[in-house]
């Protein structure tokens, strides 16, 4: 039986585990990356963990997420993160050398390597055939150090695409498809992967839009082959060396295998606010729009913004409509300034912003109230643009620039012929934005710089014997880490203080929940399905642990917040029939007798409702590293207890 792409990378990189589904598998980890948000918590962890250099091929932090610097907080976090960098070995992507994902395509990826990146839309890397990961940052501070990455030995999905895109369809309009078919549910536990021969029709951009919102599905990752089109891309970008081929064996087995006729696709739109929520554009209609933003990690290379610009050419944003445009990187940037592309856009009346996430995270470009907002990005949730009553849909760029235009929901195949706009055969390469860390020798005598608002990691204890505690908070299904720690420009900046930023826990679903949570000094939040999609943001476990969160008993976890709360100490539970969540209401005094024990020895569990008098068996999936990390109170003090064996 042969392997499928994932397998082959899972097999080389395999350090202890069976590759059998559901078995735990630790695997050896050649690259990783952060970002400013959550970079300077997984920096703080890393610092901890007391190792003098990286120990990875390749580890890059990113500045592109906090770059608004109203106030001293951002600059500070990134002198810090500049400083860690230098001194311990760490490649630094300087604001304005782009978006993490984007930059790391072009100038780091290498097909065949395994990477993970203290974000969620680290598997953008898939388009290149990478095996890349979104882990919390606790994660990627031990792989940073030497220590393995852990996961659930997944399923493996094959996804084969067949044909070839009509005129004004995308890569965007393709992802759109699959999440549509499958839900935000549907690729939990699963690595998703492309073949057929529809991937040969499909540019690296491409693959790496598809392979970038496959985390919108909830899955392990999605991975593309590393075919000749990834050799041409690797030698535009001047890095021929690091071309490897890499593709499934004709007799490689799936779990699942899906179909889809790329000439059958058509320009879609997720509708609020869920990125699965998919109908075509002709299905939705011409609806008044407000907004346009085109840019993020999903809809921000160079192929992109060129069909924008044709697109936008000699024409003019329809009064009614904000359009802004954010390249991915530098280098897209200097290619259309130097194409002549970025004039087109000005022209047009486009707003150009930094190449960094902006506007994605809600940093910046918000909204107006009960606006509707048509964004290039990869998540609707509701709230995220910091408007809370807008209406965001997800398009591709041919959707939401034609839209700026018309100034209604527009289907782009109304403009005809598409124009031919392949890849350039050589790319313009200046990484002076990019600075390399000291030597080893240099870095001894180099200090970490630590600003006023950069605070310490929250305290952590040991398991206790027993928990009796209130429920906190009751909440429903689809809860996303948008919910339980908003981004946005007035928050972001404070991703480095716990304390500050506790008073935002869960302020979208209650205003209250940090006041009681705090005043109670422990509990437990209830929840429904997929509990912690979107963002790998480990600040969604870290804050409810810092107020005295001890478990989260919901019907089904979303996996990288699964595991950030373990890595926080917290023990992630689930309702073993699920119609059990009816049976705790807000405020019910409940109790866990003799959990230590029964965590360490993986027995059943039976949480007791006082206030109602019922026993609720739940179900807690814990490897056995798994659980000598909850019972240590976290993986910080697993690590340290363990001397550094991770």
């Amino acid at each position: 039986m042969g392997y499928t792409i994932a397998q082959k990378i899972i097999k080389s990189h395999l350090l202890e585990g069976e590759m059998v589904a559901g078995q735990d598998i630790a695997l050896k980890i050649d690259q990783t990356l952060t970002q400013d948000a959550t970079g300077t918590m997984a920096y703080l962890e890393f610092v901890a963990m007391g190792v003098d250099r990286v120990k990875t091929e390749k580890s890059v932090a990113y500045i592109d997420h906090n770059t608004l610097q109203s106030g001293f907080e951002n600059a500070d976090d990134h002198r810090f993160i500049q400083s860690v960098a230098k001194k311990h070995g760490i490649w630094f992507s300087k604001p304005g050398n782009g978006i993490c994902h984007q930059v790391h395509l072009e100038r780091f990826g290498i097909p065949s390597k395994t990477l993970i990146g203290s974000d969620s839309h680290t598997p953008t890397g898939g388009g290149i055939g990478m095996l890349a990961f979104g882990a919390g940052g606790l994660d990627v501070a031990v792989a940073m150090g030497g220590g393995a990455y852990h996961i659930t030995y997944p399923k493996m999905v094959r996804i084969n695409l067949t044909g070839k895109l009509n005129p004004w369809c995308s890569a965007k309009d393709i992802i759109l498809t699959v999440l549509k078919m499958l839900s935000v549910k549907g690729g939990v536990g699963k690595i998703i992967e492309y073949g057929g021969k529809g991937v040969e029709t499909l540019s690296v951009p491409e693959r790496a839009t598809i392979t970038n919102m496959g985390a919108e599905l909830g899955a392990t990752t999605s991975v593309f082959p590393s075919d000749e089109v990834t050799r041409q891309f690797l030698k535009a970008q001047g890095r021929e060396k690091d071309f490897v081929p890499v593709f499934a064996d004709n007799d490689a087995v799936y779990d699942e295998v899906y179909k889809i006729d790329l000439s059958s696709v058509k320009p879609s739109a997720a509708m609020p606010h869920s990125p699965d929520n998919v109908k075509t554009v002709e299905e939705i209609g011409k609806i008044k729009i407000d907004q346009v933003c085109i840019g993020s990690c999903t809809n921000s290379s160079l192929q992109d913004m060129m069909k924008v610009a044709s697109i936008l050419k000699g024409k003019t944003v329809a009064e009614n409509v904000s359009l802004s445009v954010s390249p991915g990187s530098k280098q897209v940037f200097n290619m259309l300034a130097s194409n002549g592309a970025l004039a087109d856009i000005i022209s047009a009346g486009a707003r150009v912003l930094e190449c960094a996430c902006g506007p994605c995270i809600g940093m910046g470009q918000s909204p107006n109230s009960a606006g509707v907002s048509l964004r290039t990005f990869n998540r609707n949730f509701l709230g995220r643009s910091g408007t809370a009553d807008a209406g965001v849909y997800l398009v591709s760029p041919e959707v939401a620039a034609y839209s700026a235009i018309k100034g209604y929901l527009a289907d782009p195949t109304e403009l005809g012929e598409e124009p031919n706009l392949n890849l350039p055969d050589e790319f313009s390469v200046n990484d002076n934005l990019v600075v390399a860390p000291a030597s080893a020798e240099e870095a001894k005598n180099l200090d970490i710089i630590l600003g006023p608002n950069i605070k310490p990691f929250p305290e952590t204890s040991e398991l206790d014997e027993n928990i009796t505690a209130s429920a906190i908070l009751k909440v429903g299904d689809n809860i996303t880490t948008d919910h339980i720690m908003p981004a946005g420009a007035k928050i972001l900046p404070y991703r480095s203080n716990i304390p500050y930023l506790s008073k935002f826990c869960f302020a979208v679903c209650d205003t209250e929940f940090s006041k009681r949570a705090e005043a109670a000094g422990k509990g437990f939040i209830i929840g429904g399905e997929n509990y912690g999609q979107g963002s790998s943001r480990e600040h969604a476990a870290l804050v409810p642990l810092y107020l005295g969160i001890k478990a989260v008993i919901v019907k089904s976890f979303a996996r990288i917040h699964c595991a950030n709360l373990i890595n926080a100490g917290i023990i992630p539970m689930t309702f073993k029939n699920p119609a059990d969540y009816d049976l705790i209401e807000q405020g019910d005094e409940l109790v866990l007798k003799g959990i230590r024990e029964k965590i360490k020895n993986g027995e059943d569990i039976v949480i007791v409702n006082h206030t109602k008098g019922v026993e609720i068996p739940l179900d807690v999936d814990l490897t056995k590293r798994q659980r000598e990390i909850i019972l240590c109170g976290g993986l910080l003090d697993y690590t340290s207890k363990n001397g550094g064996n991770k």
